[in-house]
């Protein structure tokens, strides 16, 4: 039997009078190579988001953010940038993302365009240009050194794909810096030109209709001036990813940065209603700094800890805490289960836990992103070493650091392919495919997508549950409870993070009505005093009028 802790005064946090719409909202991340082919390519596009608008808009969510679709040669699948201010072939052109522009925003639905400002594909003009020679105009854009005295890389930096993050141009007779593939050479954002082409390129963007950007590797922007050399990192362990050899403090997280994201803060803000979103892999103490000295920083420097926590109800709830305690005034959170970048929620803590996980996210504060295919309960798939695509896995194999099964087709019906293609589709499905898909979650009132369904609507409906303060009521082995409350009213969320059943208790006077099982069998239920929890379940309780919970301590 778990019981709620003593009284303990709570954190309470100012509620913004006027909540914006991404303060409200909710996300909803789209890699466009798996989400609709439209053409026959196997190869997911715009049209294919298109067509598939209104199965968002049924969903819940308020903003779709759309991984890189710009030209490129897809070394790195289009964070490999040819060009900022135009459409791959694959995905379509200018007419169809205006088409989509137009069709979403129909819909009141928001469109964020992923941005890549760290680096450019060596394909890209201004590389092409740069590489010409040491007098080249646009030489200092990127970062260039002469060799060490032994002729090899200048420092020891390291690429987070594996090897140095130095290439040697033969025809120059100096090393480039790349962060990640060689053929993805690093800006040189200490030279205002490079500020001012990507801020021009942010306009093109934001002048068609687009309601912000998610800043790629914004923690990696800036270099040190000196070129130090990284020190060795005393905790690395044989078998990690090589790249943690080394404590990145002289290539990532600069104090300096700051004023380079106060820029790209600048150009969204000229722009009414417009939302800035940072990649940040650093722990919550340092995403503080992100949001700016004077919040002109990132609106939401992504918070990627859900990721990598341990699935339990303590070290849930420290991170919370931490979270919380570490958000400056006037700073909004946000939370995250899955990306295209880390392995699918639903392998990392089970699929049992996966519907546990929907109803933490869905009803923490902040504004929460979706990866494509959580809301039914999608799995990192396995994917054949003759199929790998991922450069990440070619460069460093063997390690289990590929991307591609977080990548996998949206499998929309139990048809061949899933209906994601009429062709060949580039990653294979899931083999469960058959059984796992949108139609036949569709008809099914208790499945993953009906729970989704469920809590994004509770989220519209009840104020308290995404705008509302955030307080822990207990945490005890496998019980995660904490509420969500506004003047109007509380939501008591209570999680059993644990494969046995258990009763949380309360004083007699907790009493309430059950708005939602993540099993989709249980509303309306009358709870006084206590909440029964089966294996693997949370519930959600609309508390009566005037109860009040105590704190844990």
């Amino acid at each position: 039997m778990a019981k709620a802790g003593p009284a303990a005064k709570a954190a309470l946090h100012t509620r913004p009078e006027e909540p914006l719409w991404w303060q409200k909202g909710v996300i909803y991340q789209i890699y466009p190579r798996s989400f609709q082919d439209s053409d026959r390519d196997g190869v997911g596009d715009l049209e294919g988001i298109r067509r598939r608008l209104d199965y968002l808009v049924d969903l819940g969510v308020d903003a779709i953010w759309i991984s890189p679709i710009y030209p490129s040669p897809m070394a790195d699948f289009g964070y490999d940038v040819a060009d900022y201010t135009g459409i791959h072939k694959l995905f379509g052109s200018l007419a169809d993302f205006d088409r989509l522009i137009a069709d979403a925003t129909a819909r009141n639905l928001k469109v964020i365009l992923d941005l890549v400002p760290n680096h450019t594909s060596d394909q890209h003009p201004w590389f092409v240009e740069a590489r010409a020679g040491k007098k080249s105009p646009k030489r200092d854009w990127y970062i260039w050194r002469d060799p060490a005295a032994d002729g090899g890389p200048p420092n020891n930096w390291l690429s987070e794909f594996g090897g140095s993050a130095w290439e040697y141009d033969k025809k120059s007779g100096q090393y480039y810096y790349h962060a990640f593939l060689a053929s993805q050479p690093d800006l040189n954002w200490r030279n205002p030109q490079v500020a001012a082409a990507i801020h021009d390129a942010m306009r093109f963007w934001l002048d068609r209709g687009v309601a912000g950007f998610r800043v790629d590797v914004i923690w990696h922007m800036l270099k040190d001036k000196g070129f130090r050399d990284n020190p060795p990192n005393p905790d690395f362990i044989e078998g990690r990813n090589p790249y943690q050899r080394l404590l990145p403090v002289h290539t990532t997280d600069l104090d300096e940065v700051h004023g380079v994201i106060a820029g790209l803060r600048k150009v969204v803000d000229a722009y009414p209603d417009r939302l800035l979103i940072g990649e940040i892999y650093l722990p919550v103490e340092r995403l503080a700094a992100y949001y700016g000295a004077n919040l002109d920083g990132a609106h939401l420097p992504f918070n990627f800890a859900l990721l990598e926590v341990e699935w339990s109800a303590s070290a849930i709830a420290d991170l919370i805490a931490r979270y919380e305690k570490s958000l400056p005034s006037g700073g909004w959170p946000n939370w995250v289960l899955g990306n295209h970048d880390r392995p699918r929620v639903a392998s990392r803590v089970g699929e049992d836990q996966a519907r546990v996980a929907a109803m933490l996210l869905l009803s923490l504060r902040g504004t929460p992103t979706l990866y494509y295919g959580e809301e039914i309960g999608m799995r990192t798939v396995p994917i054949p070493a003759d199929k790998v695509q991922d450069p990440f896995e070619k460069n460093v194999p063997g390690l289990g650091l590929g991307r591609d099964g977080v990548r996998t087709p949206m499998p929309w019906d139990g048809s061949p392919n899933g209906a994601f293609t009429h062709g060949t589709p580039w990653l294979p499905l899931d083999t469960e495919f058959p059984e796992t898909n949108v139609q036949s979650q569709r008809n099914s009132s208790h499945s993953m997508l009906a729970l989704y369904h469920a809590l994004i609507r509770l989220r519209r409906l009840h104020n308290c549950l995404s705008m509302g303060d955030w307080r822990l009521i207990a945490c005890s082995g496998t019980l995660l409870a904490y509420t969500r409350m506004d003047r109007d009213s509380t939501v008591l969320v209570t999680l059993n993070l644990g494969d046995e059943p258990l009763l949380a208790t309360f004083p007699p006077s907790v009493t309430g009505r059950l708005l939602l099982s993540t099993f989709c069998d249980r509303d309306g239920e009358r709870v006084a005093g206590e909440v029964s929890l089966r294996a693997n379940e949370g519930v959600m309780v609309m508390l009566d009028a005037g109860v009040e919970l105590p704190a844990a301590g």
